[in-house]
């Protein structure tokens, strides 16, 4: 786990303005747009360090998405823009707090669950909301250990 900086802060704002700016620009519903992006190489990019000198606009990096997944319209849900920005926000910080990717978080969280906790939560400091978070969904870093010590011996096992 790392502190957060200014250069982790500009992740989070530009990931999080991302997010809201994708309700007008997407065709397909915010939850196909959010899974597309957290498997995106842009997210891997973001998860990797570096992404902010590349300077790309917000409608750039969903012109690059649609380029990677193809066109979409698939869906009609469409997230509000203050809770797209806070999702996108929570999502960044919580990666690049925890140093883990957007596609590990995406498999932790679904933007459909994350959504539901925009009200109770937005007005927190990120760091509180990715914390109850955490221990909501009983992932505390004790437990994240023995898991993947578990899933090592599993392994071991069938070898």
């Amino acid at each position: 786990m790392r502190d957060i900086d200014e250069y982790g802060l500009k992740l989070c704002r530009y990931q999080a303005n991302l997010f809201s700016v994708s309700r007008e620009q997407t065709e397909c519903s915010s939850p196909v747009f959010l899974r597309r992006f957290m498997y995106s190489d842009a997210a891997r990019r973001m998860d990797g360090g570096g992404f902010l000198l590349e300077a790309s606009s917000p409608n750039n990096l969903i012109q690059e998405i649609t380029e990677e997944y193809g066109d979409s319209d698939y869906g009609k849900i469409k997230y509000d823009t203050e809770e797209l920005y806070w999702m996108g926000y929570i999502y960044r910080y919580w990666c690049y707090m925890r140093e883990i990717s957007s596609k590990r978080l995406y498999k932790i969280i679904k933007p459909e669950e994350l959504k539901k906790l925009y009200y109770p939560y937005h007005s927190l400091d990120p760091a509180q909301a990715v914390e109850r978070i955490i221990e909501a969904k009983g992932l505390g870093e004790e437990e994240s250990i023995q898991r993947g010590v578990e899933l090592l011996r599993k392994l071991r096992e069938k070898k």
